[in-house]
């Protein structure tokens, strides 16, 4: 390893503890939340899928005026570090309140219990939003070239793979039941966990990560206005590919995950929480190798889009077991398949995001990441609400519209595996139709290269004439 490739790599180290603090919040209220409130608090399915449409309306808002706020935004600290510093003591606080209903849960309750989820589920999107996508911007900034990038990223995502695996395996290992009311006090000591490693992760984080770069600090007075911003972003025509792709991505993120709980229970016949856990788990484990050994080389070799082509199609065909398989032996090996495809997309996805960002800078002379990424965050929270919606549809269909353990048919058994393999079959299909025609690549990326550096050639070229 060359100096230059050991700093890569120390930049990227402490930068990564901040995906730890992002991704086990995120993805452990994305494994939870849904059951939490559906079984231990016994919201109906109306309640959790109007909670979640109103927050999905929330994030329309909150998603993209973050993102225009920060682009515009002029400290000493720099654009981005303002709102991470402010966000994550109350992001770690509400990863607490979220388990904290303050009525009796049951059925008798829905009103109030109803109204709590939906306050406290938009104030954990704010503080989210506002660090998660802040953080994020910065990584297309502070890793500039393609090798850059993709030596960054291969550390970066290694920690969110580890994050992922305390979002799915810590809850395992402090509550017996997913589904079971008793757990109440084991969901809320977990929710105290996950904002202790929420704190801990950041402060390594903002003490040892690396900084804006000089040449950008004056792009701020450029910044576009909040229409704008949302309007730049949608005409950008490898943008529009991209987020449908993403999104289709997402909804798969989001279903598996949401639904293991009840599958592993119902389905595969798994009634300790752990067990339940370590079949996430495996998934992530495997994610990190075939990351690291396959989709790293495989996008030196053919680049993002290919690869993004080829992990998604491999992915389909690793979720159709689901399907069929009945017990927990075969659910570790189908676990551990779901993540040849599934880290392929993880590995991908802020790759291809790096590569919109530059071609939006030769378009308009300035770096948007957090424009790109408010906006991108918008579409991609739909996912979550397309996710209720779907399993909302299929559980009222199939009569689990109440949670009842004692209802559970063959026809209950069925929309579990629908759920867990045809939904996101489908998602996936789209996101193969869009990352198809998606047109950044090739010829055309190597061009938005060249210029890039041109660009930043002149900026730093410019800030060094006015210093003298």
């Amino acid at each position: 390893m060359d100096r230059n490739e050991g700093s890569n790599f120390k930049k990227a180290f402490f930068f990564s503890f901040g995906q730890i603090s992002d991704q086990t919040a995120y993805q452990s209220f994305i494994l939870l939340i849904f059951t939490f409130y559906y079984t231990v608090v016994g919201l109906n399915l109306f309640w959790v899928t109007v909670g979640y449409a109103i927050w999905a309306i929330w994030n329309a808002f909150n998603d993209p005026m973050i993102g225009y706020l920060s682009d515009r935004t002029h400290t000493k600290w720099g654009r981005r570090l303002p709102y991470i510093m402010f966000a994550f003591i109350p992001l770690a606080i509400s990863c607490a309140l979220l388990y904290f209903p303050p009525f009796p849960i049951g059925p008798a309750n829905q009103v109030g219990n109803f109204f709590y989820f939906l306050i406290i589920i938009v104030i954990f999107e704010l503080f989210y939003t506002a660090f998660s996508l802040t953080q994020t911007a910065l990584f297309p900034e502070i890793f500039m070239t393609q090798k850059e990038r993709t030596q960054a990223n291969n550390v970066r995502e290694t920690f969110i793979v580890i994050a992922l695996i305390f979002a799915f395996i810590l809850p395992g290992l402090i509550i017996s039941d997913y589904s079971d009311p008793a757990s109440l006090g084991q969901y809320q000591l977990f929710g105290i966990i996950v904002g202790i490693i929420v704190i801990a992760g950041t402060l390594v984080f903002l003490f040892f990560a690396p900084r804006e770069k000089k040449e950008f600090s004056e792009d701020y007075k450029q910044a576009f206005g909040f229409i704008k911003t949302i309007k730049y972003c949608l005409k950008s025509k490898s943008f529009r590919f991209y987020v449908i792709s993403e999104l289709c991505n997402w909804f798969v993120y989001g279903m598996l995950p949401t639904i293991v709980p009840l599958y592993a229970k119902f389905v595969l016949h798994i009634t300790d929480a752990l067990m339940i856990s370590l079949l996430l788990g495996l998934t992530f484990i495997s994610a990190i190798v075939f990351m690291t050994f396959l989709w790293k080389p495989l996008v030196r070799k053919i680049g993002n889009r290919k690869t993004w082509l080829i992990s998604m199609s491999v992915w389909i065909c690793t979720l159709l077991p689901l399907m069929f398989i009945d017990d927990f032996l075969s659910g570790l090996i189908v676990f551990f398949l779901i993540g040849i495809g599934l880290s392929g997309s993880l590995y991908i996805i802020d790759l291809v995001v790096a590569d919109i960002v530059d071609e939006d800078e030769i378009v308009t002379g300035i770096r948007r990441e957090a424009g790109y990424y408010g906006v991108n965050a918008l579409i991609l929270r739909l996912s979550n609400v397309l996710v209720i919606f779907a399993i909302a549809t299929v559980l009222s269909t199939v009569g689990w519209y109440t949670f009842e353990p004692s209802m559970v048919t063959s026809e209950v058994i069925f929309g579990l595996r629908a759920l867990m393999f045809i939904f996101p079959a489908i998602a996936l299909v789209f996101a193969v139709v869009a990352i198809y025609m998606y047109p950044l690549h090739g010829e055309r990326l190597l061009q938005v290269k060249e210029n890039q550096i041109k660009i930043h050639e002149e900026k730093r070229g410019k800030m060094e004439t006015e210093l003298i």
